[in-house]
């Protein structure tokens, strides 16, 4: 019988209480690893098909995220439901496949009314359950301990903890795999190109600087009224001062024009030199635009200088060029 009553210390109670069974759980889980773990993770590795993954109900939830996130960190895989399997999904499933199957109990009907066709099949059998003497962990190639001491749920009905010990499971192999492929940032942004991430990851300085006329600039024998019309003719806020060479020795910025009404100069006799700041932080085209982010937030500026690694001045970008980027 459903009742509804005012949120109350008694349900803050019961949150936390959740939140701390199902962390001991995963603690529990990760003192239980053993070599059966290093074992699944050698038999993916050799894996020339693809992983599959698979369970029923709440596990097949799970068995999707563990999917999707092998896939987008190097490994190959995709789910299958185990009821579509044994109607013709199982034609999806090639010799040269892994399969990891999901059940807590080990007892899932659907999985293991499959699990004959795999073995013929020659596809290994990776099994994840709370039971070792299961009949899904003995039809194993290799089993993975997933077992906790108490669901989460008050009733001790609804899976919750068995859930997220699975789930944990899974990210830890999932984890494992990218380091022994050696799977890097740069791999895992061409998985992510349409999102944030993505873009953080794929985007450059280059992409997105000011280059050519764009860039202010002005050389260190110029007065101050020249840099002046330069910053506000190019619009970034500031402008480089360069040498001969177009080696960057400075940059005058808004901030720097303020101190310089502050002291009556007169801007047709001071040289902008003579009043520039020295030593800009600096950023090399082929860098992630992300870095460029981290540095001006770390030293709260909100334009920077590219630079060659000679020092010579090929661009210049500001906050708003980042934020149009969509890299913030």
């Amino acid at each position: 019988m459903s009742k509804s009553y005012p949120a109350s210390s008694d349900a803050l109670n019961l949150g936390r209480e959740v939140l701390r069974i199902e962390a001991d759980a995963v603690r529990s889980l990760a003192d239980r690893l053993d070599e059966n773990f290093l074992r699944a993770l050698n038999v993916i590795l050799s894996c020339k098909g693809r992983v599959v993954v698979s369970g029923m109900g709440k596990s097949g939830h799970i068995a999707r995220k563990i999917a999707a996130t092998m896939s987008s960190t190097g490994t190959p895989a995709y789910f299958v439901h185990p009821g579509e399997a044994s109607h013709g999904d199982l034609g999806m499933i090639t010799p040269d496949d892994v399969i990891i199957a999901l059940s807590y109990s080990g007892e899932s009907q659907e999985l293991l009314a499959i699990v004959p066709a795999i073995k013929r099949h020659g596809a290994k059998l990776i099994s994840m359950t709370g039971n070792v003497s299961s009949s899904l962990a003995k039809l194993a190639d290799v089993h993975l301990d997933a077992a906790v001491d108490k669901e989460a749920c008050p009733m001790g009905l609804a899976p919750t903890t068995s859930t997220t010990a699975a789930l944990a499971l899974g990210d830890a192999l999932a984890m494992a795999l990218l380091d022994a492929k050696g799977f890097g940032s740069e791999d895992f942004a061409r998985s992510h190109p349409g999102g944030s991430l993505g873009r953080r990851l794929l985007t450059h300085v280059r992409d997105i600087m000011r280059s050519g006329r764009q860039v202010p600039m002005v050389h260190d024998h110029a007065m101050l009224k020249d840099a002046v019309l330069e910053i506000s003719k190019k619009g970034l806020g500031m402008t480089a001062i360069v040498d001969s060479e177009q080696r960057v020795i400075g940059i005058y910025t808004d901030g720097d024009l303020r101190r310089s009404l502050e002291k009556n100069l007169d801007f047709s006799s001071t040289t902008v030199r003579s009043v520039m700041s020295d030593k800009p932080r600096c950023i090399g085209p082929d860098s992630l635009a992300a870095e460029a982010v981290q540095i001006m937030e770390q030293y709260n500026i909100s334009q920077m200088l590219v630079t060659d690694d000679q020092h010579r001045l090929v661009g210049a970008l500001n906050m708003h060029d980042l934020l149009h980027a969509k890299v913030i």
